[in-house]
């Protein structure tokens, strides 16, 4: 979807951000960085800015009747058409256009962004016909990819593959199709939603934290600014016309400064020993780092990178990359880079003086403060260590289509994406056509179909014999947590026994890209602390903090969960629900005034009822038991574990052993 209006909010207006303003400017200034991440609060302006850079920019020179927006002044740069017209001696015919935002919807195809070649054409005429996609449309503008953690990981990857090459190659059954696609790629993303995996962060080039201004003054002349935009957006922008200019100048001066702009062995020993220090995989790091430095002393007027340059280069591509463990938000710790720095500065001179004694005190203060915060990060984890979790699957055996992504679940597909399991006769036009099964349907009928049609061809296609792939892939699971957070769990072991197991399951989960939910029962109701969502470190954040007190309101716990599985398969009919009850059983708050152990079986009894697979944890110690979990078991008709039993392998091994082998029954109920 293009984006581009006559009546944009100036670039220059906006306040504070420099982060992310640096880190767009840098990639339009030179794309072959590979674009820019930015996570963070909903709100704060992403968007806005992206828009307002677009506008900004100068309008580019194209070639006029061309689907890719060509550069007619970069003959090795154009399409394969493009290239033959000038081939064959045909002038290109240009004209200008402005600098657009392509905006990638969540729910885009494959086909709707790489484009699509017509197989069913081919076979028949033998003609390649390509439908252009999203990809085409961003060649040489900026490609906004909004909420980019909650894109099919496939797309992602297709998405920065095109970004790293600049060209996008299609092929479908040996017909292929490429095409250049150089584009600004900018991702944004709120981590609470769930984040990228990290393989596929390390393919962002750079990335920002973006939080909301804290200052005052800050935030009342953003206030000023866009209701003075609101109210008479032409006087405005012409209030900064000239600041507009200027920074417009100031990139295309940078764009023609950059091929002259030189980093020195020095430097590049620096970069070198920042990543190493930093810990990141691979080498992208140090490549990005390089091109984003030369950028910078391009945007900054010189040509020749400083170590000011270096660490602001870092800053911006380090965050994401650093190695980090379970549960740890990316980030990076200015004052380990600063002792990178140092150190290299120390190694540089090798013919001053060992550093002095007055360092070590500070060096030890560094290691005393990082053993003093230590606690605090393992506070998180210490009674919710994860364990290693074997692989489990839990095949659907349903003929329901899904096109959500995950790695647990066999289902079949209902993309482009997945294994090629079985072939079917299409109803409608075919999307992704069985080249072989449809080579065996019309093989029985060639030799008749040439005598009655007199053509030479080696093979005579109908639609009848056409066949399109069934596929099969890993879809992912939705786990809520039920979790009973009453006074009579407080006992230490308890609750670190449960809260251990249960992250164990959050770090699985987060492996096998399942959504996780989770309630908490207590005093005398039950509350969503988390409503069901990708990202596990929140799940685990809550669950770090879950208070415990009061009475046991059992059966509001379980209602709730009701209420959660339903809501949310209403929502998104292809995920398959699984509720975990994690409790001792001491049900004392009645819903309406009646029995609490009797409201509570009764709420058991509609999970149920409406196909969700459960399982009940019976945290219970006491020598005289009660047995409610047991009995609440009973009336789920799920799996029953005692206290003792819960540890990593077995608690994990029955959740995820009693996931729904078959969901048609138990997503019925919920779509009625």
């Amino acid at each position: 979807m293009h984006w581009r209006a006559k009546t944009v909010y100036p670039f220059s207006a906006v306040v504070g951000q420099e982060k992310m303003k640096t880190a767009l400017i840098l990639n339009v200034i030179n794309p072959k960085i590979g674009g820019v991440l930015l996570r963070g609060e909903k709100g704060t302006g992403k968007s806005l800015i992206v828009r307002a850079l677009a506008n900004l920019l100068p309008e580019l020179n194209v070639v006029a009747d061309c689907p890719f927006h060509c550069d007619p002044e970069h003959p090795k740069e154009l399409c394969d058409e493009c290239s033959s017209k000038l081939a064959n001696g045909k002038k290109l015919p240009v004209t200008k256009r402005p600098v657009s935002v392509v905006e990638l919807p969540i729910g885009a195809t494959e086909d709707r962004l790489v484009g699509t070649i017509d197989i069913e054409r081919a076979i028949k005429t033998g003609e390649r016909h390509f439908e252009p996609g999203i990809l085409a449309e961003a060649n040489r503008n900026i490609l906004y990819i909004d909420e980019v953690n909650l894109l099919d990981d496939h797309l992602v990857d297709v998405l920065l593959d095109a970004a790293a090459m600049g060209v996008n190659y299609v092929e479908r059954e040996g017909v292929s199709f490429s095409h250049p696609a150089q584009f600004v790629l900018v991702g944004t993303m709120n981590p609470e939603e769930g984040e990228l995996r990290p393989q596929l962060l390390d393919r962002f080039a750079l990335s920002v934290e973006v939080k909301g201004i804290p200052y005052r003054e800050a935030r009342a002349e953003i206030v000023r600014r866009r209701v003075a935009f609101e109210t008479n957006p032409a006087a405005f922008i012409a209030a900064y016309r000239d600041s507009q200019k200027q920074m417009r100048n100031k990139i295309v001066e940078a764009s023609k400064l950059l091929h002259r702009v030189t980093l020195s062995d020095a430097m590049l020993n620096l970069i070198t020993q920042i990543c190493i220090d930093f810990a990141v995989d691979g080498h992208r790091a140090d490549i990005t780092i390089y091109k984003t430095a030369c950028t910078l002393a391009a945007f900054k007027g010189r040509t020749e990178v400083i170590e000011d340059d270096i660490k602001e280069a870092a800053e911006l591509a380090l965050p994401h990359r650093r190695r980090r463990q379970p549960f740890e938000e990316p980030k990076l710790e200015q004052q380990q880079l600063q002792e990178s720095i140092q150190r290299w500065d120390q190694n540089r001179e090798k013919q001053q003086s060992p550093p002095s004694e007055q360092n070590s005190p500070k060096d030890n203060n560094a290691e005393n403060s990082q053993e003093k915060e230590e606690p605090e990060t393992e506070q998180v984890f210490e009674a919710a260590s994860p364990y290693p979790v074997k692989r489990l699957a839990t095949p659907v055996l349903d003929q329901m289509k899904r096109s959500n992504r995950g790695r647990r679940s066999k289902s079949r597909s209902s993309s482009k994406t997945g294994r090629y399991v079985a072939s079917a006769i299409p109803k409608g036009k075919v999307s992704d056509l069985a080249f072989d099964a449809t080579l065996r349907a019309a093989a029985p009928f060639q030799n008749r179909r040439k005598k009655e049609s007199g053509s030479a061809c080696a093979l005579l296609i109908e639609n009848s014999d056409l066949r399109e792939k069934v596929r099969e892939r890993k879809v992912g699971n939705l786990i809520v947590f039920v979790v009973d957070a009453s006074g009579s769990m407080a006992a230490e072991e308890r609750m670190t026994a449960t809260k251990g197991a249960i992250v164990s399951l959050l770090l699985d989960a987060y492996q096998r890209r399942d959504r996780v939910g989770m309630i908490a029962f207590r005093k005398n109701t039950a509350e969503l602390v988390l409503p069901p969502t990708n990202s596990v470190e929140l799940a685990q954040r809550c669950l770090a903090k879950l208070p415990t007190g009061g009475r046991t309101p059992m059966a509001h716990g379980l209602n709730l969960g009701l209420e959660t599985v339903k809501e949310h398969v209403r929502r998104d009919k292809e995920m398959i629900p699984l509720m975990v009850l994690v409790s001792d059983g001491r049900a004392n708050v009645p819903l309406n005034g009646g029995d609490p152990v009797e409201d509570a079986k009764a709420a058991a009894r509609a999970i149920n009822s409406a196909g969700i697979k459960s399982i009940a944890i019976d945290t219970e110690r006491d020598f005289i038991s009660f047995g409610l979990v047991k009995q609440i078991s009973t009336e789920l008709s799920g799996k029953y574990l005692r206290l003792e039993e819960l540890n990593a392998t077995s608690m994990i091994s029955a959740v995820y052993g009693n996931l729904p082998h078959d969901s048609e029954l138990a997503n019925h109920e919920l779509r009625r």
